[in-house]
């Protein structure tokens, strides 16, 4: 295990990487050799800019703002064992209704200056997740870096009422590593010009509801998974008039298993292939096959400096659909969500929020499931190459004001993972499908968003280079009466990194075409230096396909 600060175990933290790594894999380096070997910047009085390339974030036209709080404002120096550093919340005064957003953004901002390992954080409201990500690894001189977040989907929350916020990140200070992070919270509204509902269902949640720790405590809010075995779980009460309910999973791997996807069939006992399982009562609802983040002093610092890795600053999470399930647990009776990790290894952070739609227009409604499939994972491994698919597909019908629909929900993976020298090449791809289809009894489409998520992954390493491969690709289509109208977006964000000797450098692609939009860009860096960045909104907008 490496002494990151993603890596969330208190006493493994002290213990310097390369007495804890793997003994045929070396994908962590400390601070202080990588500080040796490519110093800050000559002359580098401010702070260097790190960022994760992403798209801006544009509320719709015709929206007024932005109305900026500050919710917290914190530094972070020895936290282990320490709770979180906590703020109270309640709704900015421009906030009148939900109902009213049309985008809201949660900008995180932070600094840090010295020597001192990436570090996972969370950001947490009333204990449901809002934010996950790692921090940048900061130079001598110092490092700066934002992320922006939508949390529409969180309108409601945010309307609430009186909450508490909470941000935990995890870092060690000692007279070896001297870095203290700043950091600053921020929430943007954006609002409608006329305060309208969103078609139901398709709205963001009438209701959240946190699966996570609750406060107080002197750790993250996150439960911890340890082993193949570990179930973490909490017990939910669904309202009576619950129509629509979908879990999203937060999820990110440490320690033991930060590099899952090197491990070796036959020479690791767990192998490489990791899967998020969701049940309720027992009963699979679904799965998050995860994209495979590398942090931002994963492998080599050198890769991701000043761009970071895919996901590094705003880890992505995973929707699980569960309204076909809505039968069995609208008794008004508590009702058990449990997660784990397939062949995990210590340690894996797993949190999740509930998001639940209501009847405005009756107290009770009524379900029932009308077909479940979810067979075995399919696995297969060779001593080089380990491949794995699962299909989940479960259908219910919800009678609420809106009539009596039947809801279908699908999920289809593979995955398959070639790994040769050692863990030295490593070449995987994990595959995802989403579906999601609600019909009347007459059969009107209500909604339909089918999404496909495609995850490669290329590492080449050997003794002076290495060559980190990192692809997202998501497409996903919506259609349907409560939909807006046919929409399309479309992702394709692929990154090379490498450093061989003395030369680096990054070049990355970042492609989105949506309905109502686009977003282009193209950057390349060499060292610390930006040699090429180009933008472009101009691009032809896509089709739906």
């Amino acid at each position: 295990m490496a002494a990151s600060c993603i890596h969330l175990v208190f006493l493994l933290c002290l213990v310097p990487a390369a007495t804890v790594a793997s003994p045929h894999r070396n994908l962590r380096k400390s601070p202080v050799d990588i500080a040796a070997a490519a110093p800050s910047p000559a002359n580098a009085s401010p702070p260097t800019t790190f960022y994760e390339v992403d798209r801006p974030l544009r509320p719709p036209p015709g929206s007024s703002g932005p109305c900026s709080t500050l919710l917290l404002s914190g530094s972070f120096a020895y936290t282990f064992t320490k709770p979180p550093a906590t703020a109270a919340y309640s709704p900015p005064p421009c906030l009148a209704a939900a109902s009213a957003v049309s985008l809201a953004v949660l900008e995180w901002h932070a600094t840090c200056r010295g020597v001192q390992f990436d570090r996972i954080f969370g950001v947490w409201l009333g204990g449901a997740e809002l934010l996950r990500g790692s921090t940048a690894e900061p130079l001598q001189n110092g490092v700066v870096w934002s992320v922006s977040k939508d949390i529409t989907g969180y309108a409601s929350l945010l309307a609430a009422g009186n909450s508490t916020l909470a941000v935990f990140v995890e870092n060690l200070v000692n007279s070896q590593y001297t870095g203290v992070y700043y950091a600053n919270v921020t929430l943007h509204l954006y609002f409608r010009r006329t305060p309208t509902r969103p078609p139901p269902a398709v709205a963001p949640a009438d209701l959240i509801v946190p699966m996570s720790r609750g406060l107080p405590l002197n750790d993250g809010l996150w439960y911890k998974i340890q082993n193949a075995t570990d179930v973490v779980s909490t017990s939910v009460t669904l309202p009576s008039n619950t129509y629509r309910a979908v879990v999203e999973v937060f999820v990110s791997f440490h320690g033991d298993d930060e590099f899952w996807w090197t491990n070796q069939p036959g020479a690791d006992a767990n192998g490489p292939f990791r899967e998020v399982t969701v049940r309720v009562d027992g009963v699979l609802a679904g799965a998050a096959w995860p994209f495979p983040v590398i942090f931002t002093g994963g492998i080599n610092p050198l890769l991701w400096q000043p761009i970071t890795g895919i996901g590094s600053f705003n880890l992505p999470t995973y929707d699980v659909e569960v309204t076909p399930l809505l039968g069995k647990m609208l008794d008004g009776k508590a009702h058990v969500f449990a997660f784990a990790v397939t062949n995990a290894v210590d340690v894996w952070y797993v949190d999740a929020n509930l998001h639940l739609w209501l009847d405005p227009g009756s107290t009770d409604t009524a379900a029932g499931l009308v077909s479940y499939v979810a067979p075995e994972v399919a696995a297969a491994t060779t001593s080089s190459r380990t491949t794995a698919s699962r299909r989940v597909s479960a259908t219910g019908w919800v009678k609420s004001s809106y009539g009596n629909i039947t809801t279908n929900a699908t999920q289809t993976f593979h995955f398959d993972n070639t790994n040769t020298n050692d863990g030295e090449t490593v070449n995987q791809t994990t595959v995802a499908h989403a579906g999601v289809a609600a019909t009347d009894l007459a059969g009107v489409l209500y909604y339909s968003v089918q999404t496909r998520q495609s995850f490669p992954l290329l590492l080449d390493s050997g003794a002076d280079q290495v060559t980190v491969t990192h692809g997202l690709e998501e497409t996903t289509v919506a259609t349907g009466r409560w939909s807006s109208g046919p929409r399309y977006q479309s992702l394709r964000n692929t990154q090379r990194s490498s450093v061989a000797g003395a030369s680096r450098g990054v070049r990355q692609t970042y492609r989105y075409e949506a309905t109502d939009g686009c977003y282009l860009r193209n950057v390349t860096s060499s060292g610390y230096s930006i040699v090429s960045d180009q933008s472009s909104e101009a691009c032809v907008k896509g089709p739906l396909r």
